[in-house]
């Protein structure tokens, strides 16, 4: 349950899952072998009611999530900057998703190729079919976690400012400055193969509530 700023808070499973789906880094925070709080970005992608999240076997902090000890994952988009006629109520529109729960290591072979389509999907759709197939020593060098989507929550604000009423007959600009993501245009490889074109997912590439624009 969110305690601050309740009526910020949607449990809908749309809201939630668009917002997943859109963001590329997530933050993931556990306690450490050592017993201190981490937290690390990395990558996830969701499918159906699964979150999964990967990285390397070797990395001690990624090990130390099969203890079994629950850990909390977060994004955060952020929409725009929020400017009141009182600093005190300067603020930011943004959406975002924390989940909570153990999670669990992909032991199965066939849900970790999966897993790894789906992450490799989710940062760029249709990639996964146009690369070549991974290697077994690849799939046994990555750690792929997964943790299911029982207890999430969203965060959303999207409007503008709210000031003391005394303020508003302030001679102050108030309004919201707007925050995007855009992406360029793609730069090709040194080493391209003559020939090569850019796949059509490369070279208009954006995600879900990006801007059409590049830069």
């Amino acid at each position: 349950m969110v305690q601050r700023l309740p009526e910020r808070a949607e449990y809908g499973r749309d809201t939630i899952n668009s917002i997943l789906d859109e963001a590329l880094i997530c933050h993931v925070g556990i306690t450490s072998p050592d017993g201190y709080p981490v937290v690390i970005p990395t990558i996830h992608a969701r499918s159906g009611d699964t979150l999964y999240l990967h990285g390397s076997p070797a990395s001690r902090l990624l090990r130390s999530m099969k203890t079994g000890d629950e850990i909390c994952v977060t994004v955060t988009l952020l929409d725009g900057l929020v400017v009141a006629r009182s600093a005190f109520h300067n603020s930011m529109n943004y959406r975002s998703v924390v989940v909570i729960g153990v999670p669990r290591v992909v032991d199965s072979p066939a849900e970790k190729l999966a897993a790894l389509e789906t992450v490799t999907d989710h940062v760029i759709p249709g990639r996964w079919a146009q690369s070549r197939l991974v290697t077994d020593k690849e799939i046994k060098g990555t750690l792929v976690i997964a943790l299911e989507l029982n207890e999430a929550s969203a965060k959303v604000r999207g409007h503008g400012a709210v000031d003391d009423e005394a303020d508003y007959d302030e001679p102050i600009w108030s309004g919201v400055i707007p925050i995007a993501t855009v992406s360029g245009a793609p730069v090709s490889d040194d080493r391209l193969l003559p020939g090569v074109e850019t796949p059509e997912n490369i070279a208009t590439y954006t995600r879900p509530g990006w801007p059409k624009t590049r830069y």
